[in-house]
């Protein structure tokens, strides 16, 4: 069973970070550029939360808030659930549909690891579908 620690080795743990103290414009400037749809929030080397295009769009646009004011950390997610490197995809697949989120940070002995996407689980997903096809191909075919 493949793990949250198989997605982190297919595409690397790069991580996108800003301050807290950042404005909302700058962060959506960064995520535009990088063509992401969240980013990492640290102070210093400790982890803060993730702040996400539906942080933009919730906290910022309905409420009629200016992005070039607000600070980052006034509308960042702060307390999402995480994993560990050792979680299964189908444990984060059900954590992510059971609290309706799109990203999920990952933890190692209580250190930042990293964000899971649900495009990234569901990608890994489908590359474990596609070899098992492939097995079974060459094993009718044997």
């Amino acid at each position: 069973m493949k793990k949250a620690e198989d997605i982190f080795k297919r595409k690397g743990r790069s991580n996108v970070t800003i301050g807290p103290e950042a404005t909302v414009l700058e962060a959506l400037r960064i995520m535009a550029e990088k063509n992401i749809g969240s980013i990492i929030v640290m102070e210093g080397e400790k982890y803060r939360g993730l702040f996400t295009e539906r942080d933009y769009a919730r906290k910022v646009i309905l409420y009629g808030k200016s992005s070039s004011e607000l600070q980052v950390g006034e509308i960042m997610s702060e307390y999402l659930p995480h994993v560990t490197p050792e979680h299964s995809l189908d444990d984060c697949m059900e954590i992510m549909g059971n609290h309706n989120i799109r990203y999920l940070p990952v933890f190692e002995n209580e250190e930042f690891y990293g964000v899971l996407s649900v495009i990234d689980v569901v990608k890994e997903t489908m590359l474990v579908q596609k070899d098992t096809i492939e097995h079974l191909q060459q094993y009718l075919n044997s």
